[in-house]
């Protein structure tokens, strides 16, 4: 085998060794997987590089407490496996820990009411004094998200009254030219595209669930997702006005001045190094997807 080895370019032999590397990986953290019962939910591409890893600080282990450690052998083979076990658990309880709890169906959302993570609309284009479309709602959607965004993410449930009550979307759809859901979404994602920015819109997922009303008719309501930012999240009310900081607090939404949003990134988003990278390491969990 090493006379084989050696006939071939050093090219051939890395590449060689690349391939059975990776396969070798492969095995083991299906294997880790395995034996963890699926507690560690974590992507193949991931599970492989955590093995990798693993396997190197194996085989450096298994070097240390023998002269001459065999590859293949039993020593090497063991420490392998129970490092990358040990680091496919360790990295996926630090990954349940940062990613966020899936939200709670809508039927329970709207009973348990308003908190920091939910909020209710009844309209999103509609003021329903005047029966006539307003701008001025249209804005405090956008301010609503922006505001998931740069706290712990949340819900914003349009189509409901303050008590979780269902009204459906029909007042808003009256105002578009097309009343149907697909208008309805590409509408509210050009405004949160304008008001926050492209990629902060993208954060939002937009989903319509149907709802039974006190007489048991299923209505739509639309349900807007937000996870949390990775970086500061600035609502532009128009072209020319300056751009506003808001925060989800409790079950409220505050605009905060100034001093106050600068204080809040600086802890929120840190800029040195260390914490920085921190920071982003943290939203790369939190926002990874367990499979």
């Amino acid at each position: 085998m090493n006379e084989f080895l050696s006939s071939l370019p050093l090219a051939w032999v890395i590449a060689l060794a690349l391939v059975l590397a990776l396969l070798v990986a492969w095995f083991f953290s299906s294997v880790a997987r395995l034996l963890l019962r699926g507690r560690a939910k974590l992507g193949t591409a991931t599970s492989i590089v955590i093995t990798i890893l693993a396997t190197a600080l194996g085989l450096l282990v298994a070097g240390a407490l023998e002269r001459s450690p065999q590859l293949l052998g039993l020593l090497s083979v063991m420490l392998t496996l129970g490092f990358s076990v040990g680091g496919i658990a360790l990295y996926a309880g630090i990954a349940a820990h940062f990613q966020p709890h899936p939200a709670p169906e809508i039927s329970v959302m709207l009973a348990a009411g308003e908190s920091d993570r939910v909020e209710f609309k009844s309209t999103a284009r509609v003021n329903l004094h005047t029966g006539q479309r307003d701008e001025k709602m249209e804005q405090v959607i956008a301010k609503t998200v922006c505001a998931f965004l740069n706290a712990d993410g949340g819900t914003l449930v349009v189509g409901v009254d303050d008590t979780g009550t269902p009204l459906g979307l029909d007042a808003d759809l009256a105002t578009m030219k097309a009343p149907d859901l697909d208008r309805y979404e590409l509408w509210l994602r050009d405004l949160l595209t304008a008001a926050l920015g492209q990629n902060a819109a993208a954060l939002a997922q937009i989903e319509f669930p149907e709802v039974a009303d006190p007489d048991e008719v299923a209505r739509p309501v639309c349900a807007i997702t937000c996870r949390p930012s990775p970086r500061p999240v600035y609502l532009e009310p128009s072209k020319a006005a300056v751009p506003e900081f808001w925060l989800r607090s409790g079950n409220s939404t505050r605009h905060l001045k100034v001093n106050e949003a600068t204080e809040y990134v600086m802890h929120r988003w840190p800029l040195n190094l260390g914490s920085s990278l921190a920071a982003q390491m943290r939203a790369a969990v939190r926002f990874s997807e367990a499979r």
